[in-house]
């Protein structure tokens, strides 16, 4: 009898799981980063950064020593993070033993800050941390509902022990923590960017019989959105996307694709959410295709000008005819003498000069119910047939 592992079920029930929950979930997210260099042969280096969802708002200026506000989109300017950068550059000094001047390479990381997450039932779970790390480890983070420090490396022993009496600087902590929570919500609900949707067709550059169906959303902020191409209010299979992409203004951009079949009839749109905007977006595509046209107006010009030179060989023909005819020979004579030698003397003169015209008509024939493609094949082959008359 057939059966499945049952630890192998639960994880493809897992990632199936995540993988749907992700795309259903809005994250947001506010953090500060840290980071001091020491060197053996310099003063230690610092810098510190503030990121809301991948957007750069504040930094600090080691030489000014105070912080800047860079997005003139944050009305109100974030509350600076504990603890000064001289406090920062003790504590790698400290880890680093260090001795009055010298110091040899390391790294002290620390992330400071909150998370917002908005569940598929409206609710919402917000999450704050402070983390620390050196050379590359972790080493202590903070607890924010015990206010007590977490010891993830032998080095960082002493540190908690140390850190875990401070009690005023754990209370402005948890503090500083829970007024990230509240500057995140209120961003969150005020900086929002509606997108610009549209949709385009081009050739499918690998099957004739299909066409590529794009839709582009851009311009759009927060970063989480939802798209799906339709046929019939129905989304389709085999949807291809770009993925969530930065544009060049802090806004996001994504792209999917679908191929569809050329001369299928339905309505296909594209079907977006986003929480810039009170209700989905639906832009239905009009049968405009990107380069279908062109293919067909060089299919016109190449069927127009076999049309205009078999016009001017009917003409030159019929000049070359008139001028023999003149003289006592011309087509008709020829396909005369031609017609004896096989068939005998049943082909007079005048059907004789008639004949090659009805070539002429049967190639017009031929044109209109061929495609475009063979004309010019048609037209070389029935130009070494009149050649051959002459």
């Amino acid at each position: 009898m057939f059966c499945i592992d049952m630890r192998i079920f639960l994880l493809i029930f897992v990632l199936f799981h995540s993988l749907f929950s992700d795309g259903q979930q809005e994250k947001h997210f506010l953090h500060y980063k840290f980071t001091a260099l020491t060197r053996s042969d310099s003063f230690p280096e610092f810098s510190a950064v503030c990121v809301y969802d991948d957007r750069r708002i504040k930094h600090f200026s080691d030489e000014e020593r105070v912080w800047t506000l860079t997005d003139e989109d944050w009305t109100e300017n974030p509350g600076d993070p504990p603890d000064s950068r001289n406090w920062f550059i003790h504590q790698i000094r400290t880890l680093s033993d260090c001795t009055h001047s010298l110091c040899s390479d390391h790294v002290l990381q620390r992330i400071i800050g909150c998370e917002l997450e908005k569940l598929p039932d409206g609710s919402e779970n917000l999450t704050v941390f402070d983390e620390y790390g050196f050379d590359g480890e972790d080493l202590i983070s903070f607890n924010y509902d015990t206010m007590q420090w977490i010891d993830k490396n032998p080095k960082a022993k002493d540190i908690k022990e140390k850190w875990d009496r401070h009690t005023g600087r754990n209370q402005y902590l948890q503090y500083f923590l829970k007024t990230c929570t509240d500057w995140i919500s209120a961003f969150n609900n005020t900086n929002k960017s509606s997108p610009d949707v549209r949709v385009s067709v081009r050739k499918s550059p690998d099957d004739d019989s299909k066409l590529v169906l794009s839709c582009l959303a851009t311009g759009f902020y927060p970063r989480d959105v939802q798209m799906n191409i339709r046929l019939n209010k129905t989304n389709l299979e085999n949807q291809t996307s770009s993925g969530i992409r930065p544009n060049h203004d802090e806004t996001f951009q994504m792209k999917i694709s679908v191929k569809i079949h050329r001369h299928y009839k339905g309505s296909y749109d594209c079907l977006l959410t986003h929480s810039s905007l009170t209700e989905p977006v639906t832009v239905i595509w009009d049968g405009a295709c990107f380069d279908c046209e062109s293919e067909l107006f060089w299919l016109y010009m190449t069927g127009g000008a076999a049309a205009f030179l078999l016009l001017l060989l009917v003409l030159l023909c019929w000049w070359i005819n008139k001028k023999k005819v003149s003289n006592g020979g011309g087509i008709g004579y020829e396909m005369m003498k031609l017609r004896k030698r096989f068939t005998g003397p049943r082909m007079t003169y005048k059907s004789a000069n008639i004949f090659p015209y009805r070539i002429i008509l049967l190639y017009l024939c031929i044109l209109c119910v061929m495609p475009y493609n063979c004309h010019f094949n048609v037209l070389c082959v029935f130009i070494m047939y009149i050649m051959f008359l002459f």
